[in-house]
């Protein structure tokens, strides 16, 4: 609609001579969009961007659509038919647009973001499974045809279900799944990343456009994928999506970009296609023939006539890369796509998740340092002088204030900072934007997360959500942040909210729990008996996390590491979590406290025990 409509004279003209345009960047402003989005898909059955919608003055609705040509075709309204017929309705039968535009707000004040309570259950989690076991593609992985969706969080909860049963088809599905998309055209090859979606059942054809949150979800996957397999091409991937954002996607001052596009040079994908003679000059005929064969490149093209580099039929190869490396560089020579490059407060949040998640799981230092540096980023950046967080940052500019879900995303990145390098300050921050959260989005009245601050600019309804699309919604990520921030600080207010906001969308979810897999991992988590891992020493902070590393590579979704230190933070390490007091290192060693379900084992300064005891839980299942 862009280049067809709102480039053109003729349209700029009428929407000029009786219309206010106004173009709101939906990332910028999900609170907008959520409105909105919700308006269309009551009005029209469906919903999607772009989002057309024709509103009073006064901001209430009327008419919403999707994508419109500019002119009519194929049954298809035109956008210059639709405005120049409005336009004279507007004239001639205002009052009943006025009317229409009341009875749509009052239905949707009435009916939209409300949320039915109730106990959420472990029945609902068998509930989810048995929907993707049946819609699961045995053959290509994902689940329901074409177009195909990472979503990440969908395998996530899938882990986790797995966790709790044992059963291994659950297992077998996040696998096929996994290599299924990094063997697809829907991933970059040459460059590494992932894009958006795949427009078809063998995830091929991508949609080009690579999205900051969707690397941030999907490498966590992966890391939690190794973690429970041990597989090393689930590592690899995750190692692969970090070089990319590390390389692409990250500011000279820390910060994370958003996206890049899907077109260059007006046309979608041709940044990321193959000719096979392109790839012949490049690493020699030899080389050139045999990446071809393996990456099935082809003269007759498996794109439009050209090629996406992909291992759907060979699967994976060891030993291309110098000459992926050159074909990468000589790529860079290209067009490259439109890279959006302001940073989001949200999705910041998420990889600085994934980076510190990475360090983690895989020791890598350079991981860490990007999650440290992006973090301060936001902290020098992306807050007001009142403190008050903000939710973009672009050449210099800020601007809004910050939604839910920059908060709930940025506190999760702060919880995995924590557990990463046991540093105070970061449990501290999380815990203090936990509580501006609740302060400024907490419903007192029924519970639950606005999407908007009581602080903010006012729309015409406040919404609250709990649907996990391509994003888990602030209100599933704070249902697991409450419940670990809780369980780390030992605050019974905090574990209190946590069961609230269980019971607040507890209702919804259990009608419709496949919508909902980033909260199911929140009930998971508070129907799992918790396991709280200790650790008292005198040696400094990065020598005990690199003693934890064989621990750390264990999938223990449902543990949580605190650390205290015996020379440095202890009065700030016990303002946080007072109930370290009493735990002590025995004869000066470095000692470890491990308790399941709040009942705790005999301190000991052996690791390789606590590797043991660790991996014994770790290998149990409820079944």
């Amino acid at each position: 609609m862009e280049r067809e409509s709102f480039e053109d004279n003729e349209v700029a003209d009428i929407l000029n001579k009786h219309y206010v345009a106004i173009k709101v960047d939906r990332e910028e402003r999900p609170d907008v969009d959520t409105i909105y989005m919700a308006v269309c898909q009551a009005l029209t059955g469906h919903g999607g961007w772009p989002l057309t919608v024709i509103m009073t003055p006064d901001k209430k609705p009327f008419f919403a659509g999707t994508y419109y040509p500019k002119t009519s075709s194929r049954g298809i309204p035109g956008l210059m038919d639709i405005l120049i017929q409005v336009s004279g309705l507007w004239k001639t039968r205002k009052d009943e647009l006025l009317a229409s535009s009341d009875d749509i707000t009052a239905a949707m004040q009435k009916s939209m973001f409300t949320h039915d309570r109730g106990d959420v259950t472990e029945d609902v989690l068998h509930k989810a499974f048995q929907y993707f076991e049946q819609s699961f593609d045995a053959e290509f992985g994902g689940f329901g045809r074409a177009p195909k969706f990472p979503t990440p969080h969908n395998l996530s909860f899938l882990l986790r279900y797995w966790k709790m049963t044992g059963q291994e088809k659950t297992l077998k599905m996040v696998e096929k799944t996994l290599d299924s998309m990094y063997l697809g055209g829907i991933y970059d090859h040459i460059g590494f990343g992932f894009a958006r979606y795949s427009t078809d059942r063998k995830w091929l054809v991508p949609h080009f456009e690579k999205m900051l949150y969707d690397n941030a979800l999907l490498a966590i996957a992966y890391l939690e994928a190794f973690q429970a397999t041990g597989k090393n091409q689930f590592a690899q991937a995750a190692r692969e999506i970090f070089t990319y954002v590390l390389r692409d996607m990250t500011s000279p001052e820390g910060g994370f970009y958003s996206a890049e596009d899907a077109d260059s040079e007006g046309e979608e994908g041709k940044f990321y296609v193959w000719a096979p003679e392109e790839v012949r000059e490049v690493i020699g005929e030899e080389n050139g023939a045999r990446f071809c064969r393996d990456y099935d490149i082809t003269a007759s093209g498996n794109f439009e006539g050209q090629n996406i580099p992909n291992l759907i039929k060979t699967g994976y190869i060891e030993g291309r890369g110098q000459d992926r490396e050159k074909l990468f560089n000589k790529r860079e020579e290209r067009i490259h796509p439109f890279k959006d490059d302001k940073v989001l407060t949200a999705w910041n949040g998420l990889m600085i998740a994934a980076m510190a998640f990475g360090f983690r799981v895989l020791g890598e230092q350079h991981y860490l340092e990007a999650a440290e540096s992006a973090y301060q980023f936001i902290r020098e950046k992306l807050k007001d002088k009142g403190g008050r967080l903000l939710a973009r940052y672009r050449d210099g500019e800020t601007a809004y204030l910050a939604y839910a879900e920059d908060y709930a995303y940025l506190i999760w990145g702060l919880i995995e900072l924590y557990q990463a390098t046991f540093e105070p300050l970061h449990l501290e921050q999380a815990l203090k934007l936990n509580a501006d959260l609740l302060r400024l989005f907490w419903d007192e009245e029924n519970g639950g997360l606005f999407h908007y601050g009581s602080d903010a600019e006012n729309l015409i309804t406040r919404p609250k959500d709990v649907y996990d699309g391509a994003l888990p919604s602030a209100n599933s990520v704070a249902a697991i942040n409450f419940l670990r921030l809780a369980r780390l600080t030992g605050d019974h207010e905090l574990e209190e909210i946590s069961r609230r906001q269980l019971a607040t969308f507890g209702g919804t979810v259990s009608d419709t729990p496949m919508g909902h897999t980033h909260f199911l991992m929140a009930v998971f988590l508070n129907i799992r008996p918790p396991v709280e891992i200790t650790v008292v020493s005198s040696k400094n902070t990065a020598e005990t996390v690199q003693k934890l590393r064989t621990v750390t590579k264990l999938f223990l979704p449902e543990a949580l590491f605190r650390f205290k230190s015996l020379d440095r933070d202890e009065p700030k390490t016990l303002a946080l979590m007072p109930m370290l007091k009493e735990q002590t290192a025995i004869d000066g060693k470095t000692t470890f406290y491990i308790c399941q379900d709040f009942a705790c084992q005999e301190p000991t300064t052996d690791l390789e025990k606590v590797e043991k005891i660790l991996t014994k839980i770790n290998s149990s299942h409820n079944q």
